[in-house]
């Protein structure tokens, strides 16, 4: 039995922690001693998370190595004695070993020995996970503690621990000595586990090619599948030992095995870019075509994974690069997902652009939404569709019904990816909500010149919000900046002072969307009538606003008739009195003409007022540059 003792090495490294915090430590050492120890004690089973379907249906298993012998225990002392939390903190972290375990990690062949002599009961005693002396030392592989135990009680040879292992089993884990010698003394070579995997399976799950050999030459049959259908033939694929996978092949093990996710032996090579696996297989007949259950193809795994070596060696050999999965993306599309930029370029020469098309989703927009900036250059420059369109199942899997690659980027705030768009012909007014608006309310500057520099609609309406007036006013009153270079680029700030109801009295105020409802379509969201103006700016919200955002709009107008409600909160603040009087007639003549002239233009045209042939200091007051003035 280990000692007792407590290793009191580093408590003073703790002494100056509070209980709370020493408790906070010794959950932490004890949860991670549970999984330190998982594989050591072999006592728990380890099952694998259900993966995807184009996933390695098995766990990846950590070979254990034995243990070193208990060291002697070192007792330090310190200025403060250990609290009894202290004292937990380590004895949540002590592994105990019973005395026969003690003797078997060891390899204590002359105690075994004197057990042996004595008759000791312990040797065929199982504990409570059904495991005996001979589990133990082949576990740990101890060759001496098994042929002193086989000798001892030759019948043990099969018996099962309470998952159904036997000895061979657990060392088939890796200590070729141990498989030979129980082999020779009558273990069954075939025996399953109660997940069904034969020794075979588990010295091809841990690559070991040296026990593989053995079992074959005993007679392991090499089909034999466990309960997730998966062959010895699979793990030897995954784990991408070429030897083992000859050796099996060589036995007979069939290529066309699928387990229950229909995943053959190749697509498992595929997956973990095992080139010389590839080559072997694809020799042996193996199709590399073959698809997964959810219609993943060997060329799609490896693109996934960013095997680039496998995939060129898949195209050479004329892999099909057009098949897509049961969710309809292409190698392609999850190659531009997972940033495989390399693989992008294989795969552009042989992807077609009608098939792109059907997929109702464009590798741009994979691009866009996860910022992959040289990859949409290169898309860009091999000439995708810069407008091309999410399908309608695609886009309602977003909230906004987002619909463009140039929404992806703007939405990202990524100004660089949305002017490579821009630059390349995208149009900004494509989506159900105008990407402006997304720089509007969010007060991206940059973004929003950029957009209405590529002629983004400024008098764009949103569909969830009704209104008689542009949508990017009501969202730009937090900035004025942005409101200004809204109304600079033919906003119209008209329709801001259309009241229906002039100077009578007006309703209540119509409760506005949340702001976090502004660009969220729902079938949810009750109908609202139109809003007028006066009723969106001079709610709560925005009535701080009032003044300065009324005093703006003014300057883009020409005879206009403030209705009662702007009159009303006009004459709230006595800093407000003189925004009124800027409304009355007669306005200057000169601000007339130039809404005459910016009218005669057109929105479409107002970028190009710098090209007219006129005095710099006429276009800068066409251009609204307040510095400036025709009598300066």
């Amino acid at each position: 039995m280990a000692s007792s003792e407590q290793n009191l090495e580093d408590f003073s490294v703790y002494s100056h922690l509070s209980d709370e915090e020493l408790l906070h430590i010794a959950v932490d050492r004890s949860l991670s001693d549970k999984l330190t120890h998982a594989d050591v004690d072999q006592r728990s089973t380890s099952v694998p998370s259900p993966p995807s379907l184009s996933s390695e249906s098995r766990p990846v298993c950590v070979q254990v190595l034995p243990p070193q012998p208990p060291q002697p225990v070192h007792v330090q002392n310190c200025a403060n004695p250990p609290t009894a939390l202290s004292q937990f903190l380590y004895k949540s972290i002590k592994r105990e070993f019973s005395p026969i375990e003690s003797i078997i990690m060891n390899g204590d062949a002359e105690a075994l020995m004197d057990l042996v002599r004595k008759q000791a009961g312990c040797l065929n005693e199982s504990n409570s996970e059904g495991w005996i002396a001979l589990h133990e030392a082949a576990h740990y592989g101890q060759l001496q503690c098994v042929r002193i135990l086989i000798r001892a009680d030759p019948s043990s040879v099969n018996r099962c621990t309470l998952r159904n292992e036997t000895a061979l089993m657990l060392a088939a884990r890796g200590n070729v000595s141990c498989v030979e010698f129980l082999l020779k003394h009558g273990a069954s070579v075939n025996v399953v586990n109660k997940a069904k995997e034969t020794p075979l399976f588990i010295a091809c799950e841990h690559g070991n090619a040296d026990i593989v050999e053995l079992l074959l030459r005993y007679g392991a049959q090499v089909n034999l599948t466990c309960n997730q259908g998966t062959s010895a033939l699979h793990e030897a694929c995954r784990y991408g030992n070429p030897r083992l996978c000859e050796m099996l092949l060589d036995a007979g093990a069939d290529l066309k095995t699928k387990n229950i996710y229909n995943i053959q032996p190749i697509f498992t090579a595929a997956q973990h870019g095992n080139l010389e696996v590839l080559q072997l297989l694809v020799q042996r007949g193996a199709d590399i075509n073959a698809q997964a259950g959810d219609g993943a193809s060997l060329l799609y795994e490896a693109c996934k994974n960013g095997h680039v070596a496998a995939v060129q060696f898949l195209l050479d050999l004329k892999a099909d690069a057009n098949r897509v999965t049961g969710s309809g993306l292409l190698p392609l599309h999850v190659a531009v997902k997972n940033n495989h930029k390399r693989i992008v370029s294989l795969l552009i020469p042989v992807t077609s652009r009608v098939r792109v098309r059907t997929c109702g989703i464009s590798p741009l927009h994979i691009a866009a939404e996860r910022n992959r900036d040289q990859i949409m250059e290169l898309l860009i420059e091999s000439g995708f569709d810069v407008n091309a369109k999410l399908s309608s199942e695609h886009s309602k899997m977003y909230e906004d019904r987002r619909r463009t690659a140039l929404y992806f980027s703007v939405s990202n705030g990524n100004l660089e990816a949305a002017e490579m768009l821009l630059q390349a012909g995208a149009s900004p007014n494509l989506d159900t909500f105008n990407p402006l608006l997304i720089a509007v309310r969010l007060g991206w500057m940059d973004m929003a010149e950029l957009l209405v520099g590529y002629g983004a609609d400024v008098n764009t309406r949103m569909p969830t919000q009704s209104s008689t007036f542009p949508s990017a006013i009501l969202l730009g009153m937090e900035s004025l900046s942005i409101l200004k270079l809204l109304l600079d680029h033919g906003c119209n700030a008209q329709l801001c002072f259309d009241c229906p109801y002039g100077l009578k009295p007006h309703p209540a105020n119509v409760p506005l969307r949340r702001p976090i409802d502004e660009l969220r379509v729902s079938e949810h969201l009750v109908p609202q009538r139109s809003i007028q103006y006066c009723e969106a700016i001079s709610s709560t919200s925005y009535s701080r606003l009032f003044g300065p955002v009324i005093s703006m709009l003014l300057d883009y107008v020409g005879h206009v008739k403030l209705c009662s409600r702007m009159i009303e909160v006009l004459e709230s603040r006595s800093d407000w009195i003189p925004i009124r009087l800027k409304a009355q007639p007669p306005h200057p003549l000169m601000q007339l003409c130039r809404l005459k002239i910016r009218h005669l233009l057109g929105v479409q045209r107002l970028n190009l007022l710098h090209t007219l042939p006129l005095p710099v200091r006429l276009l800068r007051f066409l251009c609204y540059d307040v510095q400036c003035s025709l009598t300066c």
